[in-house]
């Protein structure tokens, strides 16, 4: 009896044993669960590492990374291209009033995420690149009169890009690609340049209607010189012919008035009349 009760007890000492492994287990998951000492840093993403807030050298790239729990926090700061949309107002040389829309695509460098976290935060955008464009597009088209802005376009943008580029850099913040969505000027502005164009179009087709007629008006003397020498030849062979016609008709007359004698004469040379020549002429 006493083996049995050995056994009863060993047995009950085994399964407390599992009952606690098992609590440990699940104690232990609700530890991690709890502290979360891993963290995953996403694509195009990089992890800011903070010990007790306080921004570490190392940034942590994409993939699973080990933290330690109540000492350590993961930034995660967006590396990829982005984009910004900003409204400018600015002043051409010519004092007209210049708004435009401007599109900037950009990205930080992903190993200074750190640095633009401890020092800019994570509303650069807000606090350097609009003012940043604002400042730029300011700058460049003073330099130009308001129609040049429209008529050197591109050439504004690529000096506005630069300048913008150099005042990132500092900031370690790459602009990718710039665009100037829209530029717009005042009312009175705006009519004189549509004033002009129109202007401009009426002018040029007159000059097209002008140029058209003197076409027209040449053609039409070509073709009457044409029409006059068709009418001074024709009116030459007309004439041969018709002198030609008379001479014919002169004979024939002369033929039907004669008797069949030949004509009395004391003196001089006795006309001929070729009858051959006549009747291959009718």
């Amino acid at each position: 009896m006493d083996t049995e009760v050995a056994k009863l007890v060993k047995e009950k000492a085994g399964g407390a044993k599992i009952i606690r492994i098992i609590a440990g287990l699940i104690a232990l998951f609700m530890l991690l669960i709890f502290f979360n000492p891993f963290v995953i840093v996403g694509a195009g993403e990089r992890g800011v590492v903070l010990n007790f807030g306080a921004v570490q050298p190392a940034v942590f790239g994409e993939g699973l990374h080990f933290r330690i729990p109540l000492v350590q926090r993961i930034m995660k700061m967006d590396v990829r291209v982005q984009k910004s949309q900003t409204d400018a107002e600015s002043v051409s040389k010519d004092l007209q009033d210049t708004h435009s829309t401007i599109a900037v695509n950009y990205h930080i460098l992903p190993d200074k995420a750190n640095w633009i976290y401890q020092n800019l935060g994570r509303e650069y955008k807000e606090r350097i690149i609009d003012p940043a464009v604002q400042e730029v597009v300011k700058a460049v088209t003073a330099r130009y009169t308001a129609v040049e802005l429209i008529t050197q376009r591109e050439k504004v943008r690529v000096e506005i890009k630069e300048l913008l580029k150099q005042r990132l850099i500092g900031y370690t913040i790459l602009v990718d690609d710039f665009s100037i969505i829209n530029f717009r000027f005042s009312q009175q502005f705006t009519q004189a340049i549509e004033a002009k164009q129109t202007a401009e179009q009426y002018a040029l087709k007159a000059q097209r209607d002008l140029e058209r007629i003197k076409i027209e008006a040449e053609q039409k003397v070509t073709q009457a010189k044409a029409e006059a020498e068709a009418l001074r030849l024709q009116k030459a062979n007309i004439s041969a012919e018709l002198v030609k016609l008379r001479q014919i008709e002169a004979s024939l007359k002369a033929i039907e008035k004669w008797d069949g004698h030949m004509p009395k004469v004391t003196s001089g040379s006795v006309p001929f009349i070729d009858v051959k020549s006549l009747e291959q002429q009718r």
